[in-house]
């Protein structure tokens, strides 16, 4: 071991511990950020959804998603299409996972007609089974 004497001084040592606080301001800012932006990612399409008294489905497939907004727009998953390209759409991602299953996110507000148009184009692209999605009664 070394025992002469330091040129630094007493006053003057270089520090032997790390300063973790700016660390620790880095990591909360991080934490505060992917908690705001956490529950957008999973969201989707933003609709009101009616009530109904159904229990939840526990399943381990994330669904193929339709969304109808109040003005009758149709989102497939997050992104926006036309009523005619659905079932094409449809038919493709099936081709490659055959039993993917389709709900549909209407809008409380969305005409009846609406809704059935897109269940008929679910029924022109083979889709025999389609889960309504509903909000729990309050």
């Amino acid at each position: 071991m070394w025992a002469g004497q330091s040129k630094w001084g007493k006053d003057l040592e270089p520090m032997g511990e790390i300063n973790v606080t700016p660390l620790v301001d880095v990591m909360l800012v991080l934490l505060i950020i992917f908690m705001v932006t956490a529950p957008l990612l999973t969201q989707g399409v933003n609709v009101d959804l009616p009530e109904a008294d159904a229990p939840s489905l526990q399943q381990n497939v994330e669904p193929l998603v339709v969304t109808i907004r109040a003005n009758g727009k149709i989102y497939m998953q997050k992104h926006s299409i036309d009523i005619k390209q659905l079932a094409p759409r449809i038919k493709a991602i099936r081709q490659t996972k055959h039993n993917l299953p389709v709900f549909i996110r209407g809008d409380a507000k969305t005409p009846y007609g609406r809704v059935a148009q897109v269940m008929g184009m679910l029924e022109s692209a083979g889709i025999k089974k389609v889960g309504l999605v509903t909000e729990p009664r309050r």
